[in-house]
């Protein structure tokens, strides 16, 4: 059987687009959300050098909080689908919050968004798969974009 090199290229290039956007078929080879926790897919758009981007997942709880600094303790691991080689990202055991104890007038409580603690999760930017993510299901999942300035600059030597 021959297979002309067109062909072959246009059959490369095109099964990457199969996994664009978090359709049904695109999440298949990924594992179920298990008792208690929730699937969080994120899609994003094509950027012209996505080597300059990187997303940072931000997981935590709408709680009552006072003017003292409030974290979530948390773990997130980097996981591989079995057989596939797709990456997805789990947050185990969000434990109760943490903060400083400082004096706070009277009247600072109010309901604020507090992220888990710890280094910054930044992961590799790629719009061809979904980003999927699982937390607990009481946990809200964030994200930002972070992206490198154009220009470079070199460093000292001493």
């Amino acid at each position: 059987m021959t297979v002309r090199l067109p062909a072959l290229f246009a059959l490369a290039a095109a099964l990457p687009l199969a996994a664009c956007a978090a359709t049904p078929e695109a999440l298949k080879p990924f594992p179920a959300a298990a008792e208690g926790y929730q699937r969080h897919v994120i899609d994003l758009p094509a950027q012209p050098n996505e080597a300059d981007h990187k997303v940072e997942l931000i997981a935590g709880k709408t709680l009552e909080v006072d003017c003292n600094r409030q974290r979530l303790g948390g773990q997130w691991q980097e996981k591989t689908v079995e057989g596939w080689g797709y990456g997805y990202y789990e947050l185990e055991k969000v434990g109760p919050a943490v903060s400083t104890l400082m004096a706070c007038p009277d009247g600072s409580r109010k309901q604020a968004f507090v992220p888990v603690g710890g280094e910054p999760m930044l992961v590799r930017y790629n719009s061809k798969l979904p980003l999927v993510i699982y937390a607990p299901a009481d946990v809200e999942v964030r994200y930002r974009i972070w992206s490198a300035a154009q220009d470079s600059n070199p460093a000292p030597q001493q």
